[in-house]
């Protein structure tokens, strides 16, 4: 790791920064004594290292570096030398430094000299017992803390001061210290000879970890017994100007806004300095020592030296010109002294902030631009300006407005947001035939106002030079729409009247034709050049075409401009109503009773005509034919009502033609004779009609009656198809009983006739199962009409008696004995097992209708038991005909 301070590199190198330690002993070593502190660099900190010794059974290196003996020995050659080993735990790299032990000299002169040099501390003199009490005595001695310097080079252990108590003379005495960097960590910092009672330091001392030491000095006997009380002693580790200042921050960063006054506050920069704040060690002072760049003025800003805060000195900041400064700043302990003192350096970067003082101004004084006529929210003209502040900023922001030569504010000007340039629109319409050229005068501004004390104007202004274009316009009507009043009735040819466009291009030479564009009715007509509105038709206000009495028209102008142009206009003709439409009654049909009361008929006039062409209506009864005055009388309501009544106490039921002749109050007034049809009914007692054709007396109209057949017609068709469509099934069905397997023969297999039917569509049973085959021989004639369905026949068939139409009871039972009769005799009869066709149903059945079957027809007297052996089916006719109880 590298640390960059003042310009110089200072690399950490991992291991022991010594090759050799060194250390004086006595002759005599004994067991747990510390010898000395073998240092070892550990750059990052996290290295995890292990110590060893060459000789593990005289000496044991503890974690923090000190070196122990492991027994008691006296110090000879042998042991004068051996290795430290320190190992890394984790990737196991090793490093190695060797130990040097050397004796003290043995020299009476020596010891002497060196008994003159240690200090000697004496344990305060005890009370002693007087009569059995305490003897006043003196305090005891405050001593003076020791002061040892900090990164002492030794040689280690290195002797502070000699312990001792006047009572070694007679006893045999053992010291010992105790407190923090002795027995208690850091442990084994400081020692004591026990028998001589001199106090060591093992190892160099740092101020910066541990400033100051208090330790307690203990004298025992032999026994262990406290012959002295414990006296403090205090070390002060004295501080060495070891560390330079440091720098909270390598690179600062303030800002200033330009155009600052001198004094100015910038920003502050702080250093530290681990040595003494109260020494000159760790008294810091700070300068500048380069700026950059150097305009306007090469000191531009100062340092405060003792807090560090950084002011402008010097006029002249701008920012359009230096954005930013950058300036190196030392710190120096030893107040700055800078032959003795240690110093660092760090950057700092100041930005100088933008404020508005410069105006923005137009590139150019006069701006042109075009506009086509009737064009609206199209650019014009695009005006640029310069600013010279920080762009997209307040300061930088342009906004314009146009302060002269648009009085009608037709034209707008909107800011590019990027480019900050003025984009001219035009608002309104402009038309060319008004202004041909406009002469705007723009002023541009920033959002905020300038800074105070600039000189510069605070806006700037430019012209603008917009020239119109003329283009081809649509012609137009005025008035659009055009109302006209006119009586109806107007015949054809009539000029109405003339509905004409004008052309706004009154500097280009154009033709206007005319076209028609709607006519509902086509009753005009519009000539091309000119624009004259004829009548092709009669004008009539009652037209559906007709809206509250007003008929609109609409007409196309064209001029042959490039591209040519048109225009519509509307032509609204109110129509003022003549007396040309009669009177007809309301309604036209209804119905009365035979006799005047208890009803009238009431009725009204239908005209197409407004008033006072309208009502209030005349009626009456013609005299021709003269039944109709002897039959009705009618009655004037009032001017828009009238009521019909019977003359006459009773009228056959019928439907009756009422001639009534309505005038209305028109000048002059017109009349008509109109139909009133009249259905005359029986009624009961409230009035109402109870004939059974009350629809056909109501007087259906013909519409309504054609409704009434077709739908009679499709469904007479879909019974025809049902018909034909059961009639095919039958067919169907008798061929597939051609095809039975003899095996299948129903004959031959039960049959079950306890099923109900649910109609006439379930009742079409195939008579062909009663024949009695135990009665046909198989060789028997088959007589002529009966045969197989797919058999044909070789004569003609012969014509069997024709049966009564009267019905009787025995006519099932004759019909059925009769054929097997004829069967027996037919030589071309089939075999017994195949499937007969008998003709029951048919012209030539004497059955007559199932209505003659009741319980009081004739025959009541004969026995019909026999029906109960026909089946379930039969039961029923057995009861009605036997008289059962059922």
């Amino acid at each position: 790791a590298s640390l960059e301070a003042s310009g110089e590199i200072a690399l950490c190198k991992t291991g022991f920064p010594e090759d050799v330690y060194s250390a004086v002993l006595s002759q005599d070593v004994h067991e747990g004594q510390p010898l000395l502190n073998v240092k070892f660099s550990n750059c990052n900190g996290k290295r995890k290292v292990q110590y060893e010794s060459s000789e593990p059974a005289d000496f044991k290196v503890d974690e923090d570096g000190m070196v122990y003996a492991v027994r008691s020995f006296p110090l000879s050659s042998e042991h004068a030398k051996f290795l430290v080993y320190a190992q890394d735990k984790e990737t196991q790299e090793k490093w190695q430094v060797a130990v040097k032990l050397s004796r003290k000299p043995a020299f009476p002169e020596d010891s002497v000299k060196e008994s003159h040099e240690i200090e000697e501390i004496v344990f305060p003199r005890q009370a002693a017992k007087h009569n059995g009490h305490l003897q006043r005595q003196k305090r005891d001695w405050v001593i003076p803390p020791i002061n040892l310097p900090e990164n002492s080079r030794g040689p280690f252990p290195q002797e502070l001061v000699r312990i001792r108590s006047d009572r070694d003379k007679n006893l045999s005495l053992r010291y010992s210290v105790t407190g923090p960097g002795a027995d208690q960590p850091p442990t084994g910092i400081f020692i004591i000879n026990p028998i001589s009672g001199q106090l060591s330091v093992t190892k160099p001392l740092d101020r910066e970890l541990i400033a100051r030491f208090h330790l307690r000095a203990h004298a025992v006997d032999i026994n262990g017994n406290q012959v002295e009380n414990p006296i403090d002693i205090v070390i002060n580790v004295i501080d060495m100007n070891d560390n330079r200042p440091e720098f909270l921050h390598q690179v600062w960063n303030g800002t200033v806004p330009e155009g600052s006054k001198p004094g100015t506050y910038v920003m502050t920069v702080t250093a530290i300095d681990a040595d003494d704040p109260n020494a000159l060690n760790g008294m810091l002072r700070y300068r500048i020592l380069s700026q950059a760049p150097s305009t306007p003025s090469p000191n531009m800003f100062t340092i405060n030296n003792e807090t560090g805060d950084i002011i402008t000195v010097a006029a002249g900041l701008d920012r359009e010109k230096v954005q930013q400064y950058t300036l190196i700043i030392q710190a120096t302990d030893m107040e700055g002294n800078p032959t003795y003192g240690l110093s660092n350096t760090a950057t700092a970067v100041i930005t100088v902030t933008d404020v508005n003082d410069n105006p923005p101004e137009f590139t150019a004084m006069t701006f042109y631009g075009e506009v086509p006529e009737n064009r609206v929210d199209v650019i014009v003209a695009n005006l640029t300006v310069t600013d010279k502040d920080q762009p997209h900023t307040p300061a930088w922001n342009a906004m314009y407005r146009i302060s002269g030569g648009d009085p009608t504010g037709r034209f707008a000007i909107q800011t590019d947001p990027n480019s900050n340039d003025g984009l001219v629109t035009v608002a309104k319409p402009i038309d060319f035939e008004t202004n041909r050229m406009f002469v705007l005068i723009v002023a541009a501004e920033n959002q905020v106002p300038l800074a105070k004390g600039i000189q510069h104007p605070p806006q700037s202004t430019a012209t603008v030079s917009v020239t119109v274009i003329d283009v081809n316009e649509n012609p137009y009507f005025a008035p659009n729409p055009k109302i006209i009043r006119q009586e109806e009735g107007l015949h054809a040819g009539t000029m109405l009247t003339t509905f004409t466009a004008q052309d706004p291009d009154r500097y280009m030479q154009q033709n206007i034709r005319y076209t028609k564009l709607s006519d509902p009715a086509n009753w005009l007509k519009i000539d091309p050049v000119n624009g004259q509105i004829t009548t092709i038709a009669v004008l009539d206000r009652e037209s559906p075409n007709v809206k509250n009495n007003i008929y609109n028209a609409t007409f196309l102008a064209s001029d042959n401009g490039i591209p040519p142009m048109s225009g519509t206009g509307t032509l609204q003709i109110y129509l003022l109503d003549i007396n040309d439409n009669a009177p007809q009654v309301l309604p036209q049909e209804a119905e009365t009773c035979e006799t005047p009361d208890p009803n009238s008929i009431n009725i009204t006039a239908l005209d197409y005509d407004i008033d006072p062409n309208a009502g209030p209506f005349a009626f009456d009864l013609p005299l021709s034919p003269v039944t109709i005055k002897r039959n009705w009388t009618i009655t004037r309501l009032n001017g828009d009502f009238a009521q019909l009544n019977l003359k006459i106490k009773f009228l056959e039921a019928g439907i009756y033609e009422v001639p009534i002749i309505i005038t209305d109050s028109g000048n002059p007034p017109k009349s008509n004779i109109s139909v009133l049809r009249v259905k005359v009914c029986q009624c009961d007692s409230n009035g109402d009609c109870t004939d059974v054709d009350r629809i056909v007396g109501a007087g259906l109209g013909t519409g309504a009656i054609i409704a009434i057949l077709l739908c009679i017609i499709i469904l007479l068709i879909l019974v025809l198809m049902f018909v034909v469509w059961m009639k095919r099934r039958d067919k169907e069905r008798q061929a597939k009983q051609l095809l039975i397997d003899p095996e299948d023969d129903v004959r031959d297999n039960i049959l079950k006739y306890d099923e109900e039917g649910g109609g006439e569509e379930d009742q079409d049973y195939d008579l062909s199962q009663l024949q009695q085959p135990d009665t046909v021989e198989p060789d028997a004639i088959k007589p002529v009409g009966i045969r197989r369905l797919d058999e044909r026949p070789i004569h003609a068939e012969p014509q069997y008696p024709v049966r009564s139409a009267a019905p009787h009871p025995g006519d099932i039972g004759d019909f059925i004995n009769e054929g097997l009769k004829a069967a027996d005799n037919d030589p071309t009869a089939p075999p017994y097992d195949s499937l007969l066709v008998f003709d029951y149903e048919g012209s030539g059945s004497t059955a007559g209708s199932l209505s003659s079957l009741n319980s009081s027809s004739s025959g009541g007297e004969q026995d019909y038991d026999y029906l109960n052996d026909w089946g379930p089916r039969f039961k029923k006719l057995a009861d009605m005909y036997g008289g059962g109880d059922d």
